[in-house]
């Protein structure tokens, strides 16, 4: 068992998920959601972090600012928190709010805009008022996970290299795409390697990542209102979009067999699960990423309300999401009592 001092010193990257009984197909599922910032933000925070540190700009008095739908946040902020620095997320009205009182529980300050862009999306309205900030005081220093190489740079030296160790017989990789910095870390990683990888990037409908056009989306996570700039098509072989509703569906179906994963796994899956089946593909061996757990969405993605307010009554009902029906009794006695008569 590991002794730390820094909660980011611990973070869990060698464990896997056989889905292949529950999708049908062999898919393992490398679990990012073990840290204390409980997701693969953590990577790319502490080499954002470090890399600022190393060249000078983040100081004592430093104020850290980023923009964030909710995982870096949470992982600026506990990394923040162990090293004295102060920190301004700035988010939007999408954001889990169990994700914004866990930042602010580090002591975090969180601003959250809610205007829309031009795209229809929150980014573009984020990064106005993170250059505004800036623009206001030189103490603000500012990562941008969108443009730092930290961020692609973290998944190059740690993510792919773990995925690779366990899978020396990889043929597919799917990747979800955000800020496109886990993409673009494993895709550089894997076309370095002895082998083949097929690397698949997994995006959401709406999402202008790849282009196409904008359209509604309420899962944070995956998918962007306009282009990563960290993005280079050329290192990957193919793109899947998923509805929403694919997403949703995902989740719930893997709950029910008692793995809780955020969205974002949702939608990886879901995009995985399509292709395999796609492609007949029972002798490949693939893996997808989960970056996170399902716990700060159970307000969202797990909540009754939410879904049918947002997409109906009917999502849920498809094979594989049901639950187990209760007897008629509602409420289930201790072992060894009886019902009074």
């Amino acid at each position: 068992m590991p002794v730390i001092t820094a909660p980011h010193a611990f973070n869990e990257g060698s464990l896997f998920v056989d889905l292949e009984s529950i999708v049908g197909y062999r898919l393992y599922l490398k679990c990012e959601g073990f840290n204390f910032a409980g997701s693969i933000k953590l990577k790319a925070a502490n080499e954002m972090v470090e890399s600022a540190e190393r060249d000078g700009s983040l100081k004592p008095d430093s104020v850290l600012v980023e923009s964030s739908s909710g995982n870096l946040g949470v992982a600026l902020s506990m990394i923040a928190a162990s090293k004295g620095y102060r920190f301004l997320c700035v988010t939007d009205s999408r954001c889990n709010l169990s994700t914004k009182l866990l930042m602010e529980a580090l002591g975090s300050h969180v601003h959250v805009v809610t205007d829309l862009d031009e795209n229809g999306g929150f980014l573009g309205t984020r990064l106005e008022y993170v250059r505004s900030l800036c623009a206001s005081d030189d103490r603000y220093v500012w990562l941008s996970q969108y443009t730092n190489a930290g961020n692609w740079r973290a998944h190059y030296r740690t993510t792919a290299p773990e995925i690779a160790g366990h899978f020396p017989a990889l043929d597919v990789l799917f990747v979800g795409t955000g800020t496109a910095g886990t993409l673009m870390g494993c895709a550089r990683y894997f076309r370095e390697w002895h082998r083949p990888v097929r690397i698949v990037a997994v995006d959401s409908m709406g999402s202008v990542a790849f282009g196409g056009p904008p359209g509604r989306r309420m899962i944070p996570g995956l998918g962007m209102s306009m282009r990563p700039p960290l993005l280079d098509e050329s290192f990957v072989d193919e793109v899947i979009r998923v509805e929403e509703a694919d997403t949703i569906r995902t989740c719930h179906r893997l709950a029910r067999r008692g793995f809780l994963f955020g969205g974002s796994t949702g939608t990886v899956v879901s995009a995985a699960t399509e292709w395999l089946a796609r492609q007949d593909a029972r002798e490949l061996t693939a893996v997808a990423i989960a970056p996170d757990l399902g716990e700060r969405y159970l307000d969202t993605v797990y909540q009754t309300n939410w879904l049918q307010d947002l997409y109906g009554e009917q999502l849920l009902d498809s094979a594989g999401t049901e639950t187990p029906a209760w007897d008629d009794d509602p409420a289930p006695r201790a072992p060894g009592r009886r019902r009074r008569p």
